[in-house]
């Protein structure tokens, strides 16, 4: 496998829209993104706040973001449909609170608001089809997360349904995806039923090893869990198909670890921290993506509880930037390089001696 070298730096833009110039906008998002030194932007399938694409139609959206990215020389790196995933699978516990991610015309109707994140996954299909990218970064939903913790213990049979139900449900979409040659790249991310390896790899079976299932790798979720996210590289290289370069810190004490304790992020033992001010290797993952050749971008998502987020944003461009790995074109040895025939070979090793 030759190493490849990864694509960046991106920004998602999700964590960035907001009521005021520029980042009102996707027109004013991808200049001021562009200034920073970005090269690609991770487009939310659909977003009210950018006034320049609300409303449009779906023909008309995608020319406005061809003409915004010729104009400012950005790519798209993938469409973002995290939130539409969320809401395909929706534990009835978490109606009320899954509400407020829907439109308002279907909040209450959760046979609406699910037909609803359907139309939205398969305009993002469409949509990263037609643009170029091929990726879409979605979440799984989740029909099981309520019962992740092993008290009162789940009866036979629960998770198994709960997987089976949500491979059905996704199973179109895949299919549409193959058809659209574009992968679906699923955050494992808590609150998901997809939140983990285990989980990943429960879902594949449920879906026959789909072709189009793929994993947005977001270290920062591995490290709240605990888990060995070099490792996971690893184990899960050939599925990884789009990469969020986000910080974390995990900092336990005597009252509080994992769980949090129901505290905010502030407080929390888990946090979300801007790039390069938690705990997470960059160097040893942009290592071993790199190695394994992954084909693809590093984009930043900003989430911090404490840094603003345009110095988040700037510093992240650099710090991606610096952290990619400009794959040689030569071995450092080849000049050292030789080449023997058989004969001299059985010589070197001591298997034939000279007449």
């Amino acid at each position: 496998m030759k190493p490849k070298t990864i694509r960046g730096p991106g920004l998602f833009i999700s964590q960035f829209i907001g009521a005021e110039p520029p980042f009102d906008t996707l027109s004013g998002l991808a200049e001021w993104a562009q200034g920073l030194g970005f090269k690609a932007l991770q487009i939310p399938v659909s977003d009210p706040r950018l006034k320049d694409l609300a409303d449009l139609p779906d023909r008309e959206a995608i020319s406005k973001i061809e003409a915004v990215m010729s104009k400012t020389g950005l790519d798209v790196s993938e469409i973002a449909a995290q939130r539409s995933g969320q809401l395909l699978a929706v534990h009835p516990a978490y109606d009320e609170t899954m509400d407020v991610l829907a439109s308002p015309d279907v909040r209450g109707r959760p046979a609406a608001r699910r037909e609803l994140a359907v139309q939205d996954l398969r305009w993002a299909i469409a949509r990263a089809a037609v643009l170029g990218t091929g990726k879409v970064v979605t979440f799984s939903g989740g029909l099981a997360w309520p019962y992740l913790y092993p008290y009162p213990p789940r009866p036979a049979g629960l998770v198994e349904r709960a997987f089976d139900e949500l491979a059905r449900r996704w199973r179109p979409l895949l299919d549409e995806a193959d058809r659209a040659n574009v992968d679906l790249c699923f955050e494992l991310h808590p609150g998901q039923d997809l939140h983990d390896g285990i989980t990943f790899e429960r879902f594949l079976g449920c879906v026959d090893h789909h072709p189009r299932v793929k994993i947005n790798y977001d270290p920062s979720h591995f490290l709240l869990q605990q888990m060995d996210y070099l490792g996971f590289i690893d184990r899960y290289h050939q599925r990884i198909g789009a990469f969020h370069v986000k910080d974390a810190e995990f900092r336990p004490g005597a009252a509080s670890g994992v769980y949090g304790g129901y505290q905010d992020w502030l407080d929390r033992p888990g946090r979300f921290r801007s790039v390069g001010d938690g705990q997470i290797d960059f160097g040893g993952i942009f290592d071993r993506l790199t190695r394994y050749s992954y084909d693809g971008w590093a984009v930043l998502e900003w989430e911090c509880c404490l840094k603003n987020s345009n110095d988040g944003a700037r510093e992240g461009a650099r710090f991606i930037d610096e952290h990619i790995i400009r794959v040689s074109e030569r071995s450092f040895d080849a000049a050292l390089g030789a080449s023997m025939s058989a004969d001299r070979i059985d010589l070197a090793l001591g298997l034939a001696r000279r007449p």
